[in-house]
């Protein structure tokens, strides 16, 4: 097995007989990140328990057709936009659009064949920097968004056991771009039978977006002292994930929700969260250049579907931290601006950096 660098191979076959590839990058520590080139996947992440033991800390199904099937969005790569539109509606420059209402009346996570959805090509492979680049076309009027978008994601690992996904897109009219990854974690190892809502979480955010009972922002933004949001020191998950007296957790049947990031969009990574196991040992430390955080507590994890250690993900089996724009950002002038103009690119980049508790 090769040591350091990237592993090239195939994971599966399209109906049209389209080949899905798989990429392992390997660090020179031994810790390694598997993507697929279906949906632009974080397949797997392997990284050392305080025992030195290495585990797959992410969620994915062990078969492409289980992607091609099933609704979770494991490790995907979400666009064109992430999160909801209220009523699959938008307007841009005077101009309203209709784009897919998959979740109720409403829009998520791009419609039925988002980029989750789709074969991305391979762009570049590079072993010295240990990265891989994918790239999507995304044609004018897709899922009815306007404009072409021409789209990256750049994966990398490195020796310090950081890994990070850049993702760009430049689009020739104006429209619409919010993209992030849906990776789930669960620290102690996905298919360790441990619950994430163990795992201590910690968000740099002093407000959050209230939603309403379809999980759409209402406008306003709450400030997440006194509450059951308040993750500003690190918290339990479980500790008041099932409180069914706060409204907002009994809306979500849980935590699903967009903290407002201090100091907004940035330049560079700024960390934003950190999520720590107290079984395992690890902790993961979780920088972005966007201004929100989804916080999703793993709530319609039923049981149903198993994954890549054969054992079924059940609720609070592992939780998602999805960096990314404010949910609804389209029908919503005070949250911050998802609009791209054909002489602008949009850049988005996630860091995970694994470490040791001390």
């Amino acid at each position: 097995m090769q040591q350091f660098g990237i592993e090239r191979s195939t994971f599966g076959y399209l109906k049209d007989g389209t080949e899905v590839e798989r990429f392992t990058l390997r660090n020179k520590t031994g810790a390694s990140a598997c993507v697929l080139t279906y949906g632009a996947t974080l397949h797997a992440v392997r990284v050392p328990d305080r025992h030195g033991i290495y585990e797959d800390v992410s969620t994915g199904y062990p078969t492409l057709n289980d992607y091609l099937s099933k609704p979770q969005f494991f490790g995907s790569t979400i666009g064109r936009f992430a999160n909801r539109i209220a009523h699959a509606t938008f307007s841009l420059d005077g101009t309203t659009y209709q784009v897919p209402a998959n979740d109720g009346p409403n829009s998520l996570h791009g419609g039925n064949e988002g980029f989750d959805k789709r074969n991305w090509t391979v762009a570049a492979v590079d072993n010295e920097t240990v990265s891989v680049t994918f790239q999507l076309i995304s044609p004018d009027g897709d899922q009815g968004y306007p404009g072409t978008l021409n789209v990256t994601a750049t994966y990398q690992l490195d020796d310090n056991n950081r890994l990070s996904v850049e993702y760009t897109a430049r689009s020739d009219a104006p429209t619409i771009v919010n993209l992030t990854n849906h990776v789930y974690w669960n620290l102690s190892g996905e298919g360790s039978g441990f619950s994430a809502l163990d795992h201590l979480l910690s968000i740099n955010a002093t407000c959050f977006l209230p939603v309403d009972g379809a999980l759409i922002p209402t406008g306003e933004i709450r400030d997440v002292a006194q509450s059951l949001f308040d993750f500003r020191k690190p918290r339990r998950i479980g500790e008041y994930v099932r409180d069914a007296r706060d409204r907002q957790i009994a809306v979500g049947l849980g935590y699903d929700h967009n903290w407002v990031l201090d100091g907004g969009r940035t330049q560079r990574p700024r960390q934003i969260a950190q999520l720590e196991d107290p079984h395992s040992g690890r902790r993961m430390t979780l920088s972005s250049t966007e201004p929100g955080l989804q916080f999703y507590s793993g709530n319609f994890l039923d049981g149903t579907t198993s994954g890549k250690s054969g054992k079924f993900y059940r609720m609070g089996d592992a939780i998602a931290l999805e960096p990314q724009n404010f949910p609804d950002a389209p029908n919503q002038p005070q949250f911050p601006a998802c609009r791209i103009g054909p002489n602008e690119t949009y850049r988005h980049t996630i860091a995970w950096q694994f470490s040791l508790i001390d």
